[in-house]
């Protein structure tokens, strides 16, 4: 998983960029998802890795989400300097971090839609290795992103504030689960997306976008990425 603070975190690239045209969500707190389930079994862990080839297959196409989503074409790679502040934890995670190289899973496959006519969207990651080293890599993200209810980032003269809120557990599936709500406010502008993980064996699936389209479609999603038929 490509962790990105200015230019994505954990898949956030498309919100930073897209907040000036982007509007306040008011779907914040809606269906709250998320909080992880127990440790990796032995079992578990003991199962090979997926290939790339494989993860890509198993993504959400158009046809899963419905008319009127369509890909998004894949953006250069940005390396714009990233100031962390007000957040320790997310601070320390190193520069690795900050420029997309923390969590970069060997196996891996992402796609991004945009809804036709809209700044809406929705990204999904999918990755495997061990249960071990997943649960590890994501636990370690997450707890520093939502150990600080608010932080700033500046990126390339662009100054963003950001609010956490870590959510509860639903009825997701998957061995662990987690997810938050990140509020992003620049330039007057707000944008509220929701980003659920959820780990199923030695499969990691994370939906990031709007509240209702990424509670929307997260089990299908996870039920794409875990088929073995």
């Amino acid at each position: 998983m490509r962790v990105r603070i200015a230019t994505t975190t954990v898949g956030l690239t498309a919100v930073l960029l897209a907040l000036p045209a982007c509007s306040t969500d008011t779907t914040r707190g809606q269906h709250p998802s998320a909080a992880r389930a127990g440790e990796p079994s032995g079992r578990a862990q003991k199962t090979a890795p997926l290939s790339s080839a494989t993860l890509q297959a198993r993504l959400l196409d158009p046809s899963d989400l419905g008319k009127g989503f369509l890909p998004k074409p894949e953006r250069p790679a940005r390396h714009d300097d990233v100031t962390v502040l007000g957040c320790r934890a997310l601070s320390e995670l190193g520069g690795d971090a900050a420029t997309g190289g923390a969590l970069d899973f060997p196996h891996k496959a992402k796609v991004d839609f945009t809804y036709t006519g809209t700044s809406s969207g929705i990204s999904e990651e999918v990755y495997s290795d061990s249960a071990k080293k997943l649960s590890a890599g994501i636990d370690r993200i997450f707890d520093a992103m939502t150990g600080c209810s608010t932080y700033q980032i500046i990126s390339g003269g662009t100054s963003v504030d950001v609010a956490s809120q870590k959510l509860t557990a639903s009825d997701v599936g998957g061995d662990q689960q987690w997810s938050q709500l990140l509020t992003f406010t620049a330039a007057g502008r707000s944008n509220v997306v929701k980003q659920t993980a959820i780990r199923d064996g030695n499969l990691l699936v994370i939906l990031t976008g709007s509240p209702a389209l990424v509670d929307h479609h997260i089990h299908r999603a996870l039920a794409k990425a875990t088929a073995t038929g």
